[in-house]
């Protein structure tokens, strides 16, 4: 190795640190200021570790507060919205393969518009929608919301493209079904796809915002990332009986952090190779 690349290599090392400093130190300050006592965590600074440990934070806000509600609508909606997704993305994937398809590029072209549409755009008309359709201050107006996507589809085609397609015709020969080929055929070779589109809607539906404020005002409704709002608002309020204390609000935010973090490591060896081998199938 030259001078210049062992340079190089240090500097990219040192500005690779430097991001993971910057992303991790606020996840250790969110986790120390949670896991500490109620006064001690209104001490300013960065904190790396928790002073005075106590869950009381966690006690306050999952008790007294009832995340657990929200949590529990948050789990529902993440679910099923996602499932729903990676059913339809794949089912469509599927279709946009066969050769037989009439205006196959057509469609496929129409797919490619709606990426380029931002949802800001078209908040309104969805509001209106899901009014008409008394949607409202319902879990189904958020499980329905971007059920399906153009890139997710996309995906989805792209690795099915790279499976023989005389799998399926002898699959087809031997009396198999077109679902029964889908199936036990393509799905089973398209794992690292499923893993994909899985973890981005996963995050994308737990982390969901715009959506819950949007349709949801019932605060029996209320998902994970509504109720943190509300939590933060009521902190920042005037009234002392409203008020409070850090641990509380950070133990919420790491409550909603957990189960991004539990299912990646059964994901990441698909999701890695999803990225780079399905962004470069045509």
């Amino acid at each position: 190795m030259n001078k210049q690349s062992k340079i190089f290599t240090t500097l990219n090392t040192a500005f690779l640190l430097l991001l993971i400093l910057i992303m991790i130190v606020p996840i250790i300050n969110t986790w120390a200021v949670s896991l500490s006592s109620n006064i001690a965590s209104m001490r300013p600074g960065i904190k790396l570790w928790p002073d005075e440990f106590s869950f009381s934070g966690y006690e306050t806000i999952w008790n007294r507060l009832e995340l657990w509600r929200p949590f529990l609508n948050n789990t529902i909606v993440t679910i099923f919205g996602t499932a729903g997704h990676v059913v339809l993305a794949s089912m469509a994937g599927y279709v946009l393969i066969q050769p037989t398809l009439f205006g196959k590029k057509i469609i496929i072209t129409l797919i490619m518009v709606t990426m380029m549409i931002p949802a800001e755009a078209i908040m309104i008309p969805l509001y209106i929608v899901n009014k008409e359709l008394g949607l409202l201050n319902t879990l189904t107006s958020l499980i329905i919301s971007g059920l399906v996507s153009g890139f997710s589809i996309l995906l989805m085609r792209n690795y099915f493209m790279s499976v023989p397609y005389s799998l399926s015709e002898s699959a087809k020969i031997d009396g198999a079904s077109d679902f029964k080929i889908f199936y036990k055929i393509y799905l089973p070779m398209a794992k690292p796809g499923l893993a994909t589109i899985t973890l981005f809607e996963f995050v994308s539906r737990w982390n969901h915002f715009t959506s819950a404020l949007l349709y949801i005002n019932d605060s029996e409704k209320f998902t994970l990332q509504l109720a943190l709002r509300s939590l933060i608002i009521t902190s920042d309020s005037t009234s002392s009986s409203d008020f409070f204390t850090n641990n509380v609000r950070m133990a919420g935010i790491m409550i909603a952090l957990i189960p991004l973090l539990i299912i990646y490591p059964f994901v990441q060896k698909y999701f890695v190779k999803g990225i780079t081998l399905g962004s470069t199938k045509e």
